[in-house]
């Protein structure tokens, strides 16, 4: 598409923002689906929030995406919040309605949609979830919302587990999933509701990076073959959690590249009103 007087633009807040692959991923999705639209990052210093979130309006931009450190930070900034949004504290996508700012997060959308790609539906499923930070939270939300049944909540002692406990209460307040707290040190509880449980995400960020040796669970027999085991890690595509759960044979063994896809044509269809052209793209 060429860039003329009626091109409409979305943009990244975040700081920083250089090394984001939303730009290419939006803009292929808008030449294939015939929108005269632009994605591009903006690297917000922290004290501008403000004014970036006022240049949506300005700009009559159709919205943006919000990575880090704005997620909760920019909830002051917007008119409205939809419900998960709400329940999880953070916004990772705002869109523009006639000058009205209304914040949703996807994340817990794209994970959802992953597990679906692969088959596996939530509704009345036990899942087991480690790690309630910047991508557990969203995913617990929405799992609640989504059917599941009953969530198990691990988390280790450290600042977050106020959040995870916090999470926990909220499940249980405003969805009709059953929602436990355990402390992750507890490893013969962990073991134990693995044994349980339907699904087991692993949502700590183990396997990548520096931290890419390692895994919470490095006995296959930890797992059964009828479940699904979920790590939000995309980078490596097979970690160490996902080989271990190869050894034992696990009926679904799925990476976090899916979620972060999903995401991003969650976000896109709230912007455009269309699907993501995600089968077409190049990616």
């Amino acid at each position: 598409m060429e860039i003329d007087g009626h091109t409409k633009l979305v943009g990244l807040i975040a700081h920083p923002a250089g090394h984001s692959k939303s730009p290419a991923m939006h803009n292929a999705a808008f030449d294939l689906d015939d929108i005269n639209a632009r994605f591009l990052a903006f690297d917000v210093d922290p004290d501008q929030l403000p004014a970036a979130v006022n240049a949506l309006r300005a700009f009559k931009m159709l919205g943006a995406s919000v990575s880090m450190p704005f997620k909760q930070a920019i909830i002051p900034l917007l008119d409205h919040l939809d419900k998960t949004a709400e329940l999880v504290g953070a916004v990772n996508t705002v869109v523009n309605h006639d000058g009205e700012l209304t914040g949703y997060t996807t994340d817990g959308i794209g994970f959802v949609e992953a597990l679906k790609d692969d088959g596996v539906h939530l509704t009345g499923q036990t899942m087991t979830l480690a790690g309630v930070g910047g991508a557990g939270t969203p995913i617990a939300i929405q799992a609640a919302l989504s059917g599941l049944t009953t969530l198990n909540v691990f988390n280790i002692n450290d600042p977050s587990v106020a959040n995870a406990k916090k999470i926990v209460q909220i499940i249980n307040d405003q969805t009709d999933c059953h929602a436990t707290f355990y402390p992750l040190e507890d490893r013969d509880q962990f073991k134990q509701k693995l044994s349980e449980s339907d699904v087991y995400t692993d949502a700590t960020g183990l396997g990548m990076g520096k931290l890419v040796d390692q895994t919470l669970v490095d006995d296959p027999s930890w797992f059964h073959a009828d479940m699904t085991v979920f790590d939000t890690v995309y980078a490596p595509s097979v970690t160490k959690l996902m080989s271990v759960a190869n050894q034992a044979h696990v009926a679904h063994v799925i990476n976090g590249q899916g979620m972060l896809l999903n995401q991003g044509a969650a976000a896109f269809k709230l912007w455009t009103g269309q699907t993501m052209p995600l089968k077409d793209m190049a990616l």
